[in-house]
């Protein structure tokens, strides 16, 4: 048993991402993990990933484009408050322009970037670049 899933899904990647591969498998798989893929691929970080259900917790299939340099969870799960954004986003990214930081809100999971716009805090979830 894992501790956090999150944590391994997203190691997963950028290992895969390092070793030049062009899929991997994602193992277990749930609804956290998932939104954190669709915000990767929507961001163009991912190509098309699927459910595998195994008929016990299930996996996701995902095709890699070799857009990830870096991804990692973030623990423990800071909380960050509206006008606080510059102070995280300079100690996990490089470049506000380059990589996102993935976070909680009441609104649902969202980008930094999204999270900027709309003037809501959240916690922290994890980066990637």
């Amino acid at each position: 048993m894992t501790n956090d899933p999150l944590a391994d899904a997203l190691n997963t990647i950028k290992t895969h991402e390092i070793t030049g591969k062009r899929e991997c498998t994602i193992k277990p798989a749930s609804k956290l993990i998932k939104e954190v893929l669709a915000l990767f691929q929507k961001h163009n970080y991912i190509g098309e990933f699927e459910f595998i259900d195994d008929a016990k917790s299930g996996s996701f299939k995902v095709q890699l484009l070799g857009n990830v340099n870096n991804c990692k969870a973030i623990k423990p799960r800071f909380a960050i408050r509206k006008d606080e954004w510059i102070k995280w986003e300079q100690r996990y990214i490089p470049s506000p322009d380059f990589g996102l930081l993935i976070v909680s809100t009441p609104q649902g999971l969202m980008t930094n970037r999204e999270a900027k716009g709309r003037s809501i805090g959240g916690k922290l979830i994890a980066f990637v670049y």
